[in-house]
């Protein structure tokens, strides 16, 4: 029999229970037991402690029944015990450290060094796969990797960068980190290890000459022959193939010194708080040099030759020589003094001299406390009504710190006396004046007596060993008189929600208001329009006094009136917002009262309409969900009603013999409430003749519309009217033409001649 076990389980596990024939009574386990396993009298195969893979993969082992004398019955039969790996042993390098080297250009990919790591799982399994990584790289110029390995192999060699880029005149040696991990490095519960590895870059064989050197400004008799300052080398073989790649040849031009140094700004500005110790550093100064970096050409020297002013003395600065380092040289300095130090200062090579500008600014520090003009600032009473945002006091401290700076700005705040932040005390910035205001309303009833406290501080902190102290603060009584107030409501909004259908009398929220002179209340509605709620004038109970209707009101906005008994019935109002829920309290009907459904006479085959129904109820997201039938069972044989969706239906002929006329359908329709509504509509459908797709109906006799003989007679009567009308007329022109002839006749003859 085999058996195979995970090596790491808890002792007492069983393994296997095994039976006795009689006589055997017992039984005996021999082989490699190791201690671990053992077997009970009655077959009961088992281990005591946990199994190791590493130490022993395989136990081989035998079983034998006895009987009561200890004489073999049956057996031995062999048993083997297989042990299963875990993962339960880290990755480990063969080398805490190692050392390889390789010559620049060398091809990349291929290894030039080998890292070796040893697991003791099984390699057979995940456990003791083992994965090889670079994790750092030192030096990583421009974060590029010169270096690469083969992640199962533990081969190092070059990238592509690697072969192009490394040079033992830069970096002659490159150290690396390379950690190996188990599982096959896919597993985040995987052990893992790490070696540092040491690499030497060496020169490549092939390679370029030294730079040739060629004096600039010369006065060597000329002309000297430089055709070129660059140029390459090949080596080829015979048939003129490249050995290798093109070595390139450059010709350094010898610099001279020909540059004088030069200031980095016109002017360069350095701080400097005051009270510095001598010897701070201030800053660093650097001027430039465009000769060949690192020769003695431009190296520079510093030297400051000018201080102006010169108070309180001469020297107060010092620059060292080759950084540039400026230093405080004599004493600390005081910005009440000398505000601002101008300093000139000799930037020098070997053969040019150049003098550059710099400013010094003294920078104040917190060494001066505020203080106050005077310490008490007496006693003021205010009545409690006194508007919100008046200003009742102003205060004044002074400062000696450099004005309009964090130093110098006086920051006043309220320590005593006003725990429930009435006051408040904002800062003037030009005159650091503070004008205490009352930021929220003053109560008697809560402190008729403030004894009030000051501070005032910097926003800047204090140098060290400055605190502030007694003149810094000032005191202030405020007492507040009494005023009759106004009710005050717990909170301006009372929101309360209820089904629409609850029952009058239900209630339906409470509000309470206190008076501040502890008078009684009296509560009271305004603004009820629908008349739906009232409330107890005594506790603020509000309840239904009618129905209520979500459909005309979803949310019911009431204010309700506190009013103090006695005293000068002073009142304030809150609002009571009442928000209703739904009930299904309406039945479906039509969505358009004249739906203006048609079918054209006559039908040549069976047709159809649509409708659509709603409700005023409140619907769910998924929309109204209604059902569809015909009323009677009559109108079966001649129509039929199919469901379209939650609100359209289909009305369907069930033949085509129908008179040109209107035709009300019973439609029952059934909404999908709890509990469900239904109602029986009248759908009205026309059979008319069409023109173009449209329906076309005859006039007919309406009530108030006259007959065809009354419309006769209407018009020959208007008619008759206008032709007396147009005779008269002509009677009257013609009679009054005749006059005015007349009348022009006789003007004629009296009118006398003129010459």
């Amino acid at each position: 029999m085999t058996f195979s076990i995970f090596e790491g389980q808890e002792a007492s596990q069983v393994i296997f229970q095994f039976k006795a024939k009689p006589p055997a009574v017992n039984f005996k386990l021999t082989g490699e037991t190791d201690g671990i396993f053992q077997i009970q009298s009655d077959g009961l195969l088992y281990h005591n402690k946990a199994l190791d893979r590493e130490k022993r993969a395989v136990h081989r082992l035998q079983v034998s029944t006895l009987d009561a004398q200890g004489a073999t019955v049956e057996g031995p039969v062999p048993i083997t015990i297989e042990v299963k790996d875990i993962n339960d042993n880290r990755p480990m390098f063969l080398q805490q450290k190692y050392e390889g080297s390789v010559r620049q250009n060398s091809r990349p990919g291929k290894p030039f060094m080998y890292v070796n790591a040893t697991d003791l799982d099984d390699p057979a399994t995940p456990n003791g796969q083992l994965i090889y990584e670079i994790v750092i790289q030192l030096p990583k110029i421009n974060n590029v990797m010169y270096f690469q390995i083969n992640n199962k192999t533990g081969g190092i060699s070059l990238t592509v960068d690697g072969s192009r880029e490394l040079d033992p005149l830069k970096n002659p040696s490159y150290n690396l980190v390379v950690s190996v991990k188990d599982m096959g490095g896919q597993n985040e519960n995987s052990f893992s290890d790490s070696t540092s590895v040491d690499i030497i870059v060496k020169e490549n064989i092939w390679k370029a000459p030294e730079p040739v050197e060629i004096v600039e400004n010369s006065i060597d008799p000329h002309p000297i022959k430089i055709t070129q300052y660059v140029f390459y080398a090949t080596a080829t073989d015979e048939g003129g193939k490249w050995l290798s790649v093109p070595l390139e040849i450059r010709v350094k031009v010898k610099d001279i010194n020909d540059n004088p140094p030069t200031c980095p700004s016109t002017v360069t500005v350095f701080e400097v708080q005051e009270n510095e110790n001598i010897g701070s550093n201030i800053g660093t100064f650097i001027a430039h040099d465009e000769d060949e970096e690192n020769t003695v050409n431009s190296i520079l020297g510093y030297r400051i030759v000018d201080q102006n002013p010169k108070f309180p003395k001469e020297g107060l600065f010092l620059v060292q020589t080759y950084s540039g380092v400026f230093q405080l040289a004599a004493q600390s300095l005081k910005k009440q003094d000398t505000p601002q130090y101008n300093l000139t200062v000799e930037v020098a090579d070997k053969d040019f001299k150049t003098l550059c500008d710099v400013q010094i600014h003294v920078i104040d520090i917190n060494d001066q406390i505020p203080i106050f003009e005077k310490s008490d600032y007496g006693i003021l009473t205010l009545a409690e009504d006194t508007a919100v945002g008046s200003t009742i006091l102003t205060i004044q401290a002074t400062d000696a710190d450099e004005p309009f700076t964090g130093s110098s700005k006086i920051l006043y705040s309220i320590t005593q006396g006003d725990s429930d932040g009435r006051l408040g005390v904002d800062t003037d910035p030009q005159t650091n004046a503070g004008y205490v205001i009352i930021k929220k309303p003053l109560d008697f009833e809560t402190a008729a007596i403030h004894d009030i406290v000051f501070q005032a501080e910097n926003p800047e902190p204090l140098v060290y060993g400055v605190n502030y102290n007694t003149s810094s603060t000032a005191t202030f009584k405020l007492i507040v008189t009494d005023v009759n107030e106004a009710p005050v409501f717990s909170q301006r909004i009372y929101q309360a929600k209820v089904r629409e259908d609850v029952a009058i009398g239900t209630e339906v929220g409470n509000v309470t208001a206190r008076d501040p002179e502890n008078l009684d209340i009296s509560y009271s509605l305004r603004d009820d329009r629908r008349g739906w709620l009232k409330i107890d004038p005594v506790t603020g109970q509000i309840s239904t006094r009618a129905p209520l209707d979500r459909e005309a009101e979803s949310m019911y906005v009431v204010h309700v009136v506190a009013t103090e008994i006695g005293g000068s019935y002073l009142s304030s109002i809150a609002s009571f917002h009442l928000t209703l829920s739904d009930v299904n309290d309406n039945p479906p009907r039509l969505a358009k009262d004249d739906p203006g459904l048609f079918l054209c006479h006559p039908l040549q085959t069976t047709g159809s309409v649509i409708f659509e129904a709603t409700d005023d109820d409140q619907q769910s997201f998924l929309g109204p969900q209604f059902t569809f039938s015909l009323d009677s069972e009559f109108l079966q044989n001649n129509w039929e009603v199919s469901k379209i969706n939650g609100t359209h239906a289909r009305l369907s002929t069930k033949h085509t013999n129908f008179e040109e006329r209107v035709y009300n359908v019973p439609i029952r329709i059934k909404d999908g409430g709890r509990p469900p509504l239904e109602r029986v509509v009248s759908l009205p459908v026309i059979f008319c003749k069409c023109v173009d797709g449209s329906c076309f109906l005859p006039a007919g006799h309406h009530s108030g519309m006259p007959t065809v003989g009354m419309a006769v007679g209407i018009l020959l009567t208007t008619f008759l009217v206008i032709g007396i009308i147009l005779a008269v007329v002509f009677i009257r022109i013609k009679k009054n033409g005749g006059k005015d002839n007349v009348e022009t006749a006789q003007a004629s003859e009296a009118q006398p001649l003129k010459n």
